[in-house]
């Protein structure tokens, strides 16, 4: 049995005020959502993925109007940050108000906020009138869904109701950005780049540079943000990550994961090729689509080249190092 798909907002917000599951698109990937005030809707969430509740989840909320709700303080860079890049692909931390349960911010005393720039999102969010927590719509580790069918193919009829945005833009979660102190620190890199936000805010320090992911995460412990565990985006089938093809002896039964048309590729392997205008924003759009093709297909591994290491490369590799993980 397979969960409704539609486009009927005042019927997902309805059930979400109710204690619902509703997954939703949002310009990132699609997240499961339940009201973040209602601990048991958001022990649905958990249950419904697999997910470890030492791992926290993002609360989503439809305006800066409803942040007050919800957190404590807003530090002077957090407002910086907001008033150049929400809406859109960049969550903040902030000190929590004791209307978001334990539960979503896995006993911290922080949380994760952030508010979307996809239309039908915030359409959403507004009905709804009530924050909400919101994982990618996936099995806990596996590949983040970025179009409604990827939902119902993974949690079934484990989610009442799938609102259809179409395909995600960006293709990637959001970047996390902590500014709890005066040295801000991207906890999570994701669709929007660590150059965009410097250019706002200034430089930055990444708590996880993407060659080690997961270095500084214990895996039974409670994590800051979301994404930060060793393992984590990943295909059932094997993917290995190199920085050129010459780096491996490719098999017969391997398939190739390529940032755009790349020279000395044998004709008889089956490949993806992400961005033909080498683009790494269009890289992004297409990066889990594309996987959970490769990851469906016949193969016996997939073979992944990264991406430069700039821009939204970073986050790409990051998320290549993290699914490869054993």
């Amino acid at each position: 049995m397979t969960a409704s798909l539609g486009t009927d907002i005042n019927h997902a917000a309805q059930l979400l005020r109710a204690g619902s599951l509703v997954a939703f698109a949002t310009e990132t990937v699609y997240g499961l959502g339940a009201d973040a005030t209602n601990v048991d809707a958001v022990a649905k969430v958990f249950a419904a993925k697999g997910r470890p509740t030492f791992d926290p989840l993002i609360v989503h909320l439809a305006g800066v109007d409803q942040l007050a709700s919800v957190v404590a303080t807003i530090p002077d860079a957090a407002q910086k940050l907001m008033d150049f890049f929400w809406p859109g692909p960049m969550t903040l931390l902030f000190p929590k108000k004791s209307l978001i349960p334990d539960l979503v911010t896995a006993g911290l005393e922080t949380v994760a906020v952030r508010i979307p720039s996809h239309p039908l999102a915030l359409e959403l969010l507004k009905a709804a009138d009530v924050p909400v927590a919101a994982p990618s719509a996936n099995k806990f580790g596996s590949i983040s869904p970025t179009t409604a069918q990827h939902v119902a193919d993974q949690l079934g009829d484990e989610v009442d109701y799938i609102l259809d945005g179409g395909s995600c833009s960006v293709g990637l979660e959001s970047t996390i950005v902590s500014c709890l102190s005066d040295n801000i620190e991207v906890l999570r890199l994701g669709g929007l780049s660590v150059e965009q936000i410097e250019a706002v805010i200034g430089p930055v320090t990444l708590k996880q540079a993407s060659s080690d992911p997961g270095k500084q995460a214990e895996e039974s412990s409670a994590q800051l943000a979301p994404g930060m565990l060793k393992r984590h985006y990943a295909p059932n089938k094997l993917l290995v990550v190199v920085d050129s093809l010459s780096d491996i002896e490719l098999q017969p039964a391997d398939v190739l994961l390529l940032p755009w048309e790349l020279v000395n590729v044998p004709k008889d392997l089956h490949q993806e090729i992400l961005s033909e205008r080498q683009d790494l924003t269009e890289c992004a759009a297409h990066f889990f689509s594309a996987l959970r093709r490769l990851d469906a297909s016949d193969a016996d591994r997939i073979v992944a080249v990264r991406f430069p290491e700039e821009g939204l490369g970073r986050a790409l590799n990051d998320r290549l190092e993290r699914a490869s993980a054993r």
